[in-house]
């Protein structure tokens, strides 16, 4: 099944004013490559005003919380990041996953309350560096997606990323043949949880994704895009992720 390539950016804990300007030329990047599709996961504080500065380009929140409002202190509910200019979510990064303890579990229930407020969702799953040499990513990422992603999963608001988080940010990168295998467990878990429509969601791969190493990796089976960290910041460094992906879509 052909399914058009789906590049995403992940600014994490960067981003002021000044760097809207990087916004506007990744965005035009994005509208010249119009066979496959581009989106910005920026800060909570960003949103709204990279909205107004990327055009048609997708802006989304890079996390939410499952509940719609109440007393969580310091916590974002989906509906304000949509109201923001939101137009989808990442949940369950391996960050958050890591530095906040957050489980399978509180990834579900954020998707749940993302795709209920009219966000679409990006769901991370991955495998530690631990988990890794130990032989366990397998079985780690089978499990993070049989208890994270949701029972009415649909690609037209769901997308599945797989990040090892080992290679994040650290310039490591797996063996090509590793991430084809990892994508295609991850395609037979979600066939076995939601059926043949798993077959139309997108997978995207993050880590430590960059111009160089772009066109390989995303030329893979069942690799259908990238979810890009720190080469993201900058249109110099995520543009041509965009072109490579471009080529492929």
């Amino acid at each position: 099944m052909a399914r058009r390539k789906f590049v995403v950016g992940n600014w994490k804990m960067h981003g002021l004013h000044d760097q809207l300007p990087e916004i506007g030329a990744i965005a035009k990047a994005a509208a010249d490559a119009p066979g496959i599709d581009t989106a910005l996961c920026v800060p909570f504080t960003l949103i709204e005003r990279a909205a107004t500065v990327a055009g048609h380009m997708p802006i989304g929140a890079q996390d939410v919380h499952a509940a719609q409002k109440g007393a969580h202190t310091g916590c974002i509910s989906a509906a304000m990041v949509r109201e923001a200019g939101a137009r989808l979510t990442l949940v369950g990064h391996s960050e958050r996953r890591a530095d906040q303890h957050e489980t399978s579990h509180d990834a579900w229930a954020k998707a749940v309350a993302a795709h209920e407020a009219g966000l679409d969702v990006i769901l991370c799953v991955g495998e530690t560096e631990a988990e890794h040499d130990a032989g366990r990513a397998e079985r780690v990422v089978q499990a993070q997606i049989e208890k994270s992603v949701p029972d009415l999963a649909q690609a037209g608001w769901f997308t599945l990323a797989y990040e090892p988080r080992w290679a994040i940010g650290t310039g490591r990168t797996p063996q090509p043949e590793d991430i084809a295998a990892m994508h295609a467990i991850a395609r037979a878990k979600l066939r076995r949880m939601i059926g043949e429509q798993a077959d139309a969601i997108r997978i995207l791969y993050g880590g430590s994704v960059t111009g160089a190493n772009a066109g390989d990796i995303l030329s893979m089976d069942d690799v259908d895009g990238a979810l890009v960290g720190g080469a993201s910041l900058t249109a110099d460094k995520f543009v041509p992720i965009i072109e490579a992906a471009s080529k492929l879509g």
